[in-house]
């Protein structure tokens, strides 16, 4: 899967160390700007007049509405590596290319960045090392993984300039969501840099299959090719291939002990909730706390921790559910203080206002419901009939922390708007208190907001 470099291929760059190549790669550079053929080998995807700055910026994702034209014979395949030029052919950077997805390119690193690494111009293998390094030593500064916590985000996709690749690690699990065809391509590559690191000791990768469909991948055979071996559920051991004993220590997250589902919602854990989680811990003392939607019950586990009366989770899931009630047994914490109950979200919560029950503080994490915008109408009479319930279940002067991990919602800037109308709906005043994203081993590169998701506000509710 490596590209060697040659004299011929390589136009990218302004230096190297190396006087011969340095020379060899200018002059390659002035034939590259001033002709209208690519470099031997490597096709150039032209953009159309005006599409130059928003990529220059640093927008990884170019839309095939963007590109003009396609020069290099034969036509290149996806997954191959191209020059992305300006409309007068001069090659801003280089990407992978896709010649199905409406994303036809994603910007692997821009021509000016070579001037400082040129080492990975055009060279898959070698940015791949590179960008791990990155993402590894950052969550190294943010003091991940730690003796409190062993689960989290290695590597965010556009936030750790790896489009289409995520990789949450669980003790000495990793495992890697893929959503882009060049990182199916290159699957052996991104596993061999996972394997570096040294307390990572088995991967688990899981395909997002419906979005590998639309990068034009033929994923029939996809979801048994890549289905597991390991158990349902990381506890006490991990099974891939072979019985591999675990320690008596599970996955931590800020202290609290977790069993989790490796063929569970996501990657298994949502790691993005960490510091959301931490905070509720910290406002729960004394409190009866309702966590709706509590998938295996995160926010509950860090209320009772933090001192609550009485902690009652809900959640539609069984599987979710069974994980919940481990997690209790696991940290030891009272079944008489903390409960979870099979039912949907609305009917738990019409139930509970006709019993005319409230809570000091609700947690209300829906799932994704406006996975595309062009549904977010929809969805934001959804989310505010939710919020109005829950609202409706505050104690006057409580607390609601309510989520939405629908990017559509919040890139719309609207979910504020939607929670007033919410609270018209129920009869009562809210303030902002707090908000919050996803936690900070979740980077976001700026100029590629979609990679924002989460919203997470505290509301008080009088």
């Amino acid at each position: 899967m490596k590209l060697q470099l040659s004299s011929i291929q390589f136009g990218l760059f302004k230096s190297l160390p190396s006087t011969t190549v340095t020379t060899a790669a200018a002059t390659l550079k002035q034939q590259v700007a001033s002709s209208s053929s690519s470099p031997k080998g490597i096709a150039k995807v032209v953009l159309k007049k005006g599409k130059t700055q928003v990529f220059k910026d640093g927008s990884p994702m170019v839309y095939s509405g963007a590109v003009d034209r396609i020069v290099g014979r034969p036509p290149p395949k996806t997954g191959d590596v191209v020059l992305v030029a300006d409309g007068t052919e001069k090659p801003i950077g280089w990407g992978l290319y896709n010649s199905v997805s409406m994303f036809c390119v994603r910007l692997m690193q821009l021509e000016e960045e070579t001037s400082r690494d040129a080492s990975c111009a055009l060279n898959v293998e070698k940015l791949l090392e590179t960008r791990f390094g990155a993402a590894k030593e950052l969550r190294r500064r943010l003091g991940l993984p730690s003796a409190n916590t062993n689960a989290y985000r290695l590597v965010n996709s556009e936030g750790d300039r790896l489009s289409g690749l995520i990789v949450d690690v669980f003790r000495d699990v990793a495992v890697v969501a893929s959503s882009a065809a060049w990182v199916e391509k290159y699957k052996p590559e991104i596993q061999d840099c996972i394997n570096k690191i040294e307390e990572i000791k088995h991967i688990k990768w899981r395909p997002s299959v419906e979005i590998l469909k639309e990068e034009g991948l033929d994923v029939s055979d996809m979801k048994d090719k890549n289905t597991s071996t390991c158990p349902e559920r990381i506890k006490k051991y991990v099974y891939l291939g072979c019985m591999i004993p675990w320690s008596d220590s599970q996955v931590l997250e800020n202290g609290i002990s977790y069993a989790i589902s490796l063929e569970g919602q996501k990657t298994g854990f949502y790691a993005d909730q960490r510091e959301n989680r931490q905070f509720v811990k910290t406002i729960s003392a004394g409190q009866k706390v309702l966590d709706m939607c509590c998938y295996s019950g995160g926010f509950a586990l860090n209320a009772a921790q933090g001192g609550a009366i009485n902690v009652t989770g809900v959640d539609s899931s069984l599987p979710a559910l069974n994980l919940a009630r481990e997690n209790v047994v696991l940290n030891h914490l009272d079944p008489e203080i903390i409960s979870f109950l099979k039912e949907d979200a609305t009917e738990f919560m019409k139930g509970a206002l006709c019993r005319n029950e409230s809570w000091d503080l609700v947690i209300l994490d829906p799932p994704k419901l406006a996975p595309r915008k062009k549904v977010l109408q929809s969805a934001s009479g959804m989310y505010r009939n939710l919020n109005s319930l829950a609202m409706q279940l505050t104690r006057r002067g409580g607390f609601l922390m309510t989520c939405s991990c629908s990017g559509a919602m919040t890139q719309s800037g609207t979910f504020l708007r939607v929670l007033q109308g919410a609270a018209t709906m129920a009869g009562r005043k809210i303030t902002v208190v707090r908000q919050d994203g996803a936690a900070c081993d979740h980077p976001i590169d700026p100029s590629y907001p979609e990679g924002e998701y989460l919203s997470n506000v505290l509301l008080r509710v009088l």
